[in-house]
């Protein structure tokens, strides 16, 4: 099982060696940058264009907001999907193709002449623009993993959120100069010189995806995507999108069928192989979950603001769509200004609840705005909602950095943003409904009160969010983002062997001297007989799974040793880490490991995360134990009875994580005088280096380790 509080793994190193010098210098950083402001750029342009394009087409102005809503919608859609096709065939190639097809998506719309041509633009743009964030955290991750950072990059994450966060507040400002200029063209063909310098950086400053494109036949591709769980989640998001667009009239038809997609979806993820929503982790790591939650709340109330309180000011003050862009400019440079001082701390708690607080501030000041009240008092309301902003959006981006797991982290990070489009069409829904009589002071009010809620249940739930306290006393008892970790972090993924038909596997056998490692000549690995042989397949759970790199091909390997053990008559033994009420009471403060996993709650029994992993399915001459301490020995049934009762004088250990269950039990086997064989390729560790020594220098020394493709050779030879 992972160490106390490490519920996260650091992903696979892609590239060989460590970043030289600065790995996150501006050559590396600025394509990511520009990448990821494609999108709050399109997102904010457009509105100052639509009154344009209407008297250009001939077309109600009413008619234009599809080109607002198709973007929304692609975007909610596209970006957890964009975020799992980069874990699946590399961040680069899926960055370099968003921006490619952004760039294509300019010049649709400057040539477009009809409604038609520009939504099809603006989907395009949607999808486009989708591939920049996902993949950015992707491979801002990669980078600080070979650089071996112990700590988040916060500086760099900070970036990120500024260029997105900053862009949407100077969004209109920007779009009613260029429209003003150079017409509503501007608003598309402003994505062709963008795109292509930001296309040029990507090419010349991040390295290329090392790893080769797999394809497969179409029916493995879907699985290993999860098409289908796209498909659903994509027609329960467009549902939900319906209803909340169709407020204040209520939608039930649209309601009713997002409430059975998604149900039918969370059915179906809870059996794919590579669930594209892992409802599981969302329901084992709570802090994630909250993360999404809380972001999308926050957006909902600072997006309220920037879409009701520029239709006021509009209307009510009597201001240009220019002017009052010009009056949230303020709010776009305290946003940026916010992101870069907290995305220099190191804590993430308290951020978050000053950024609630304000938020509720703000909501309270905007109940005293009225057509009387100075321009300058507006801006200073507007100002705390930039100053909301700023803080948040870093602050959760942070939290979910360090609470994803690192090889989901795209689909994650895709996710967050998800959340942020429902929290804005679900503001503009609010907007709608306040001012849907006329635009008023009365209507700007009960917006207010709308974001007084809001931000109360914010304030609320980041409180009593223990979780963030515990992340804070985490990290700062580690290194600094800049600092390094002992040694280096060169991609030592097990890989699996080759199985050898014709001769029995062949293994190093050690000299006496257990201390210097020395080789003698090889001598073959001797055979097993099922019948006595036992095989452990240990804490293959989702609360651990999440921690170590590529989760489901060792789960893949570990059904393939389960496989064959029921067609060769092998005992099972299944092993789980889970602590009951009665053991979570008696493990002593001491106990680094153990007290830290009752405080977060991550290793109680009873809950799906601390069940055996579904694929791998028990029979009934199976023997699973419920262990509550890292060996498998420390359980709640006496294994060392049950496998003396069959007869059992060999184990076949595989299991979560390398350094812990498998180190632990594998010693306690060998004092034991069980013969012992370690399938490397069913074993895996949060870090890949620790999985290395161990595999190559330590457990040499007390088992035989094989590969699952060896069993067979192994038990054949036996007959």
């Amino acid at each position: 099982m992972p160490s106390a509080g490490d519920t996260r793994a650091p992903e696979r190193t892609s590239e060989a060696g460590a970043p030289r010098g600065n790995p996150f210098g501006a050559r590396f950083v600025a394509p990511l940058y520009l990448g990821a402001s494609l999108n709050p750029v399109n997102s904010s342009i457009i509105a100052t264009a639509l009154v344009a394009i209407a008297a250009a087409l001939h077309i109600p102005v009413g008619d234009t907001a599809i080109l607002i809503s198709s973007l929304y919608l692609t975007s909610a859609l596209a970006q957890p999907a964009a975020g799992r096709l980069a874990e699946e065939f590399g961040p680069r190639r899926i960055f370099v193709a968003g921006i490619t097809l952004v760039l294509v998506a300019g010049i649709v719309g400057s040539l477009a002449h009809s409604l038609t041509a520009l939504i099809v633009a603006r989907v395009l743009i949607g999808a486009g623009t989708s591939a920049g964030y996902p993949a950015a955290m992707l491979l801002i991750r990669r980078r600080a993993e070979q650089a071996g950072h112990a700590a988040p990059p916060r500086e760099v994450l900070g970036g990120l959120s500024i260029t997105g966060a900053a862009t949407v507040a100077v969004g209109p400002a920007i779009g009613g100069l260029l429209i003003g200029g150079a017409g509503w063209r501007a608003a598309f063909w402003i994505n062709i010189p963008v795109a292509a310098v930001a296309l040029f950086l990507a090419l010349a400053g991040i390295a290329r995806d090392p790893d080769p494109v797999r394809f497969g036949s179409p029916r493995a591709l879907a699985s290993r995507i999860d098409l289908l769980g796209m498909l659903g989640f994509g027609g329960s998001l467009t549902a939900l999108m319906i209803f909340l667009d169709a407020l204040p009239r209520l939608d039930w038809p649209a309601l009713a069928a997002a409430l059975v997609l998604a149900a039918a979806l969370a059915g179906w993820e809870l059996r794919a192989a590579q669930p594209f929503l892992d409802v599981r982790l969302l329901v084992a790591n709570g802090a994630l979950t909250r993360t999404y939650l809380r972001n999308g709340l926050t957006l909902m109330g600072t997006y309220v603001i920037l879409y009701g309180l520029t239709q006021w000011l509009e209307v009510a003050r009597g201001l240009s769509a220019y002017q009052a862009g010009l009056m949230l400019m303020p709010m776009g440079v305290l946003t940026a200004l916010a992101a870069r001082v907290v995305s220099r701390r190191a804590a993430v708690r308290w951020p978050l609840i000053a950024c609630a607080v304000l938020l509720l501030v703000g909501a309270m000041a905007t109940l005293f705005v009225g057509s009387g009240t100075p321009i300058a008092a507006v801006i200073c309301v507007t100002a705390v909602f930039g100053l909301t902003s700023g803080a948040g959006t870093v602050a959760n981006q942070t939290v979910l950095y360090q609470e994803a797991p690192a090889a989901a982290l795209g689909t994650a990070s895709g996710l967050l943003r998800t959340f942020g489009y429902i929290g804005s069409i679900a503001s503009a829904a609010i907007t709608g409904t306040a001012f849907h009589r006329g635009v008023s002071d009365s209507g700007l009010h009960s917006i207010a009160w709308v974001l007084v809620a809001i931000s109360a249940l914010v304030l609320v739930m980041t409180v009593l969010d223990r979780q963030l306290a515990r992340v804070d006393r985490h990290h700062t008892n580690q290194p600094p983002a800049g600092a390094r970790n002992p040694g280096p972090a060169p991609s030592t993924e097990p890989t699996r062997a080759e199985p050898t038909r014709t001769e029995l596997p062949r293994t190093e056998s050690r000299s006496a001297d257990m201390t210097t490692g020395t080789h003698t000549t090889p001598t073959p690995t001797p055979a097993l007989d099922p019948a006595r042989t036992a095989l452990l397949l240990m804490d293959f759970q989702p609360v651990v799974l999440g921690a170590v790199p590529d989760p489901q091909g060792v789960l893949a390997r570990a059904g393939e040793a389960l496989a064959w053990a029921r067609a060769h008559g092998a005992h099972v033994v299944f092993v789980r880490v889970a602590l009951a009420d009665k053991d979570a009471a008696a493990v002593p403060a001491h106990n680094k490991t153990f007290s830290q996993a009752v405080a977060a709650g991550y290793l109680t029994d009873g809950t799906a995360a601390t069940a055996v992993h579904e694929s791998l399915k028990a029979e009934e001459d199976d023997l699973t134990v419920r262990k509550t301490r890292i060996s498998a020995f420390a359980s709640d049934t006496d294994l060392r009875a049950e496998l003396r009762a069959r007869n059992v004088d060999t184990l076949v250990l595989a299991g979560l994580t390398t350094s812990g269950v498998v180190l632990t039990t594998l010693r306690q086997a060998a004092d034991e005088d069980y013969r012992l064989f370690l399938l490397a390729d069913a074993t895996a560790d949060p870090d890949p280096e620790v999985h290395r020594v161990l595999m190559e220098k330590v457990f040499p020394h007390q088992a035989e380790i094989i590969s699952t493709a060896d069993l067979a050779v192994l038990s054949t030879a036996a007959q």
